[in-house]
């Protein structure tokens, strides 16, 4: 079944099949599986509007101490975020897990990360783009841990279908399916 073929609730159908879920008579059982879930174009405007959302769940400023901004997606939301919630506090963590084809590596490569020392004792809001594996943010997360940090995670788009990891976002704008295209990535 395809995205075509899902009646939303309280859409009529014309396909009895459909409608009790079974596979219609003229669908083998071995149909193809259904194509990749197509890719989610943000502008600036809904881009506007999602850091606008997620701060209101994230709450107020007074909660943190310091925003630390997964790059390289997290940037733009990151710095957007610290606007909306009056944070000037802001450290980046240089983070490789996708490369520029959405291709993953076999683990998450750090480039460069604060000193520990800026995050002992510190109320962290760690915020990223997207949460597809979870497996850039796991190990954030771990480090910021590791460093006696109390983090909390803000993502813009959250995958929970796809997530690999036990962990979850503790804020998050909206939940997407497919490739999340941002407005500051070049159309990537």
């Amino acid at each position: 079944m395809n995205d075509s073929d899902v009646t939303a609730p309280g859409e009529a159908t014309t396909d009895p099949a459909a409608a009790t879920g079974a596979a219609p008579a003229h669908e083998s059982a071995a149909a193809p599986a259904p194509a990749a879930p197509a890719k989610v174009h943000v502008s600036w405007a809904e881009l506007d509007e999602l850091v606008a959302g997620l701060a209101e769940r994230i709450g107020s400023a007074a909660e943190y101490d310091i925003l630390l901004a997964v790059t390289r997606g997290g940037l733009v939301p990151a710095g957007m975020l610290a606007y909306q919630l009056a944070i000037r506090e802001i450290l980046v963590a240089a983070v490789e897990y996708y490369d520029d084809e959405g291709e993953t590596r076999e683990e998450v490569l750090f480039h460069h990360f604060p000193d520990p020392e800026l995050l002992r004792g510190q109320r962290v809001l760690v915020v990223d783009e997207v949460w597809e594996t979870g497996s850039t943010m796991a190990a954030v997360v771990a480090r910021v841990r590791d460093a006696g940090g109390e983090p909390t995670i803000a993502v813009l788009h959250y995958k929970p279908g796809r997530s690999l990891v036990p962990e979850r976002p503790h804020a998050w704008a909206a939940e997407v399916e497919g490739w999340v295209v941002y407005p500051y990535k070049a159309g990537r």
